[in-house]
């Protein structure tokens, strides 16, 4: 599984990044997490608000800092 962060770096976007972390932590799973900031990148996925979240190439979320528990229910 690749999960990907979609964002310029802002706190939301860091924070985002740090619940995946900790959703997968807590599950014990195994997946790739990538942050991407590349704007040319983020728009090819059609994202209009960061930070967004995608798991496996579909984006799952966009414009708000999902949490841990919110994240689970994606994995």
């Amino acid at each position: 599984m690749i999960i990907k962060v979609l964002g310029s770096g802002c706190s939301k976007c860091n924070k985002l990044e740090k619940n995946v972390r900790n959703a997968v932590e807590d599950l014990g799973v195994e997946v790739s997490i990538e942050k991407v900031t590349d704007f040319k990148k983020i728009m090819e996925y059609g994202v209009m608000q960061t930070p967004a979240l995608v798991v496996d190439e579909k984006v799952v979320s966009a414009g708000k800092v999902l949490s841990a528990e919110d994240i689970k229910k994606f994995l």
